[in-house]
């Protein structure tokens, strides 16, 4: 497994008013090890100083594989020079420990002004990409790299904008003066160093999402550029919630952990976010504000989102234990209620839910319900049936999804799941091709008797009739990721529409 992996490099010249400048950008590719990880471009030109730049995320390949960008401007001066003819290697830090790409020992050298140089291992490369649309975007600019020694003589973009049920084709131009297109001024050698620059420009709608691969039609032979199995895709922002038990206070260094779960929302950019065992201190059963941990994590978010929470009970006798819903979209409505017959504060069975709608760009207005409900032996099936009366009397025509978010105390193929499926809610796992098992075994006696080996008690229930999709499912708080903050390990997903 290569850990890290140049695809290309870009070296180009051009003047800028009475300016000389030229630009370097090194394309990699490398294994999401970890979270946290540093990758690093060691560069030097024809004055052999050494420089170390910093690459940054572009975007993902899949959950395994990421792309990553680092791009340098340099201006010539009275004092310094042009970098000209350089060579570089790549240094990835990960889990404490360091992988490098130095081309076997060889290093990889890039001439002044060559244009796109692509490493041996490519022989067809998509450069210059995006992943995500702009609003209202008609256009897409599409840039293949491809090695000469191919003898390619065509291109063709392969396309569709809803999943392959149809498919457009369009075919590239050869772009001699592709730099001349992209700087207003001529790159010195396009092409003299074996590399073959195509281009087409898409015709598109504003969909909400495209994939497309890249063909490449040689005298002897076909080339495909299809983003390693995966397809190269732009879509506008997915809707991504995030569920997680919180475990009211119950571990070890929590104020770090506060901190972490403000981090992983940050980083991972997530829509709404659905916690159980919201905690405060009791205070006599008034309540401390400043204590609530969703309200922590909230005020630790570079910019914080809308909060709605309520409690239902005494808990671990210190505590107001209830649920929250935090939102980067406003909420248009928000409400909670008991779901249990239950509703003496002192009770551990006495359930309420928080309930709120935001409406998600170019998906709809979505229902969410952020619940904890009791086991099966204690109220379950009651707890359920209120949840599903209640959910049903909010979902409209104009409602595009209902989702019932959090922990509900029951594993897959128990009594209560079979309950839930039989209502009309899909589990929105079962939808996706994620390994989750034995990612979260309760330690519980509870279910050892259960078939099941997937013993996860949290999920995010979807009404049938919605018109959301799975795309992605993600434990997030794991010794791989972010560190364990609670006794769940809280799971991120994300939708599109259908």
């Amino acid at each position: 497994m290569n850990e890290v992996q140049l695809l290309y490099v870009e070296n180009v010249i051009y003047k800028k008013k009475t300016a000389l400048i030229q630009e370097l950008t090194f394309f990699i590719k490398l294994h999401n090890l970890s979270p946290n990880k540093v990758c690093e471009v060691v560069w030097a030109g024809e004055d052999e100083q050494w420089h170390t730049l910093s690459a940054h995320f572009h975007s993902a390949i899949d959950e395994e594989q990421e792309y990553w960008q680092a791009s340098v401007t340099c201006t010539a001066s009275d004092a310094e020079s042009l970098p000209g003819n350089i060579e570089c290697v790549l240094k990835y830090k990960v889990l404490d420990e360091e992988y490098w790409d130095n081309n076997q020992g060889l290093n990889y050298f890039s001439q002044a002004d060559s244009g796109i140089r692509l490493t041996n291992s490519q022989s067809v490369q998509n450069i210059d990409f995006d992943n995500k649309f702009y609003q209202g975007q008609h256009f897409l600019p599409v840039t293949v790299a491809v090695q000469l020694n191919t003898q390619v003589e065509a291109v063709v973009i392969h396309w569709t904008t809803d999943n392959w049920r149809t498919t457009h084709k369009t075919a590239c131009q050869s772009k001699r003066n592709y730099w001349a297109d992209n700087q207003g001024s001529y790159a010195r050698n396009p092409n003299q160093y074996g590399v073959q620059v195509w281009g087409a420009l898409l015709k598109i709608e504003d969909p909400f999402s495209l994939q497309y691969s890249l063909c490449c039609e040689g005298k002897k032979k076909v080339y495909w550029d299809n983003n390693f199995d995966k397809n190269y895709s732009l879509t506008h922002d997915l809707l991504r919630i995030l569920i997680l038990n919180l475990h009211c206070y119950q571990e070890d260094n929590q104020d770090y952990k506060f901190s972490q779960i403000a981090k992983a929302i940050d980083e991972q950019q997530v829509d709404v976010i659905c916690l159980q065992e919201v905690a405060e201190l009791w205070n006599n059963g008034h309540g401390d504000w400043n204590s609530n941990s969703a309200k922590i994590i909230n005020d630790r978010l570079k910019n914080p989102y809308y909060l709605y929470t309520d409690w239902s009970h005494l808990g671990f006798d210190k505590y107001r234990e209830g649920v929250a819903i935090l939102s980067r979209f406003p909420l248009l409505k928000k409400s909670s209620k008991y779901v249990s017959s239950d509703t003496n504060p002192e009770s551990i069975h006495s359930r309420k839910i928080a309930m709120a709608q935001v409406n998600v760009p170019y998906m709809g207005l979505v229902n969410l319900y952020s619940a904890h409900l009791s086991w099966w032996a204690n109220g379950f099936d009651e707890q359920f049936n209120a949840l599903n009366t209640w959910a049903a009397s909010q979902h409209s025509d104009d409602v595009q999804a209902t989702l019932l978010c959090g922990d509900f105390n029951i594993v897959p193929k128990s009594e209560g799941y079979d309950l839930v499926i039989e209502q009309g809610y899909d589990d929105v796992v079962n939808h996706v091709n994620s390994n989750l098992e034995n990612s979260f075994k309760v330690n519980d006696h509870y279910w050892r008797d259960y078939p099941s080996e997937d013993h996860r008690i949290d999920y995010i229930f979807m009404k049938n009739q919605s018109s959301l999709q799975t795309v992605s499912v993600r434990p997030l708080f794991t010794e791989h990721d972010y560190g364990r903050v609670s006794d769940h390990c809280g799971y991120l997903m994300t939708f599109e529409p259908k």
